[in-house]
C-alpha cells in the first residue's frame, strides 16, 4: 500500500496510484492515476527541479513526507492532509464523505474515451479562510471564495488555475485542459472535463510573498519588460484604414504627447482566421510599420485564429 520510489512518496490501492514528491522549496507535487502508470510527458506548468531529500515515513495505517516547512500525510484509505509542518496547522485537507458508503469520494475518476477521465478532488472548507487569484474574471470580487469560475480562457476572461489562501498557501491545479473551480462554504472541488491523471501543487510561506516567490520558482519568472512597453499604448475598437491609424499617431507627436504603442484591433483582415491585411483598407501595411517606427511607435497588430 505504502512505498516509497526514489524521495517520492507512493501509495497504491484499488487500481489507483498517488505520487508525492518535492518540487520546489517547501513545496510538494501531487499526481494520481487509474492507468497503469503516472506519466511525467503529460503537458503542465511546472519546471524541472533539482532532486531534494524529504522526510518520508511508512507505517502500517498513514505514511508522511515533508519538504521543509509541508507536511503531506496519507490514510490507509489513501485520504490527503496538507500540514504547516512547522506550526502543525491543517493548511488543506480532502473532503471526506460524512457516510463512508456513500458518493461522492474525495477523488474522483469517471471513465471518459480512450485513457481519458472525468476528474475531480474536493476539499475541505474553512470559514475564515480567504482566497485570491485565478487569473482575471470579470465579477469584481478580489476574495473568490463562494465563485464558481471555469477553467477555460474567454474574451476579457484569464484563467490562471492558483489560488493564494489566507491559511498559508498556495494551490495550483497543474493540468491545461478545460474543467471549474467550485469554491463553495461548503467544499472546495476541482473538476477537469477530460484528463489522464491528476495533477497539482501546493506550497506553504510565512508570508503571501513567499508564497508567490515559490510559486514564480516553480513555474518561471518573466523577463523584464522592455521600457517602451511601460509606455503610453493607444487602442480603441477600432482603426478601419492604415490612414486613420497613422492620423492617430502623427497628431499625438503633433502635439508632443507621448506614445509607446498603437493597436490594429481585429477586423483588418480579408477573410476570418486569415491574418493578411485587406489590401483596400490597409494597401502598404510595411511602409505604415517604418513611418511608425520612424515616430518612436511600435505597433501590436491584434490576430483572431
Amino acid at each position: 500500500m505504502f512505498s516509497q520510489d526514489g524521495n517520492a512518496l507512493l501509495w497504491q490501492h484499488n487500481h489507483e496510484t498517488l505520487r508525492i514528491e518535492p518540487w520546489g522549496q517547501d513545496s510538494l507535487r501531487v499526481r494520481i492515476t487509474r492507468n497503469a502508470c503516472i506519466r511525467d510527458d503529460l503537458p503542465n506548468a511546472l519546471l524541472p527541479v533539482a532532486p531534494a531529500e524529504p522526510t518520508i515515513t511508512l507505517g502500517a495505517d498513514a505514511a508522511t513526507i515533508r519538504n521543509g516547512a509541508i507536511q503531506a500525510t496519507v490514510s490507509a484509505s489513501g485520504a490527503l492532509e496538507f500540514r504547516n509542518a512547522e506550526s502543525g496547522k491543517v493548511l488543506l485537507s480532502e473532503l471526506l464523505p460524512e457516510v463512508y458508503y456513500l458518493p461522492p469520494a474525495p477523488r474522483q475518476f469517471r471513465p471518459g474515451e480512450g485513457d481519458l477521465y472525468h476528474i475531480e478532488a474536493a476539499f475541505a472548507a474553512y470559514d475564515d479562510e480567504r482566497l485570491y487569484g485565478l487569473g482575471q474574471q470579470p465579477h469584481g470580487r478580489l476574495d473568490q471564495k463562494g465563485c464558481v469560475i471555469d477553467l477555460v480562457q474567454r474574451n476579457t476572461r484569464v484563467c490562471i488555475p492558483f489560488l493564494l489562501s489566507s491559511r498559508g498557501y498556495g494551490f495550483l491545479w497543474n493540468m491545461p485542459g478545460i474543467g471549474r473551480v467550485e469554491l463553495g462554504m461548503n467544499g472546495t472541488r476541482w473538476i477537469a472535463e477530460a484528463a489522464r491523471q491528476m495533477d497539482y501543487w501546493i506550497t506553504v510561506g510565512r508570508t503571501p510573498a513567499d508564497i508567490l516567490r515559490h510559486y514564480a520558482d516553480a513555474t518561471g519568472h518573466p523577463p523584464m519588460l522592455p521600457e517602451w512597453a511601460a509606455g503610453f499604448w493607444q487602442s480603441k475598437l477600432r482603426y478601419r484604414t492604415q490612414a486613420e491609424v497613422l492620423e492617430v499617431a502623427r497628431e499625438y507627436k503633433r502635439r508632443g504627447l507621448p506614445l509607446s504603442v498603437i493597436v490594429i484591433d481585429y477586423f483588418h483582415w480579408t477573410l476570418q482566421g486569415d491574418w493578411k491585411f485587406d489590401p483596400e483598407y490597409w494597401p502598404d501595411p510595411a511602409a505604415m510599420v517604418q513611418e511608425l517606427d520612424r515616430l518612436g511607435v511600435k505597433v501590436m497588430v491584434s490576430i483572431w485564429p
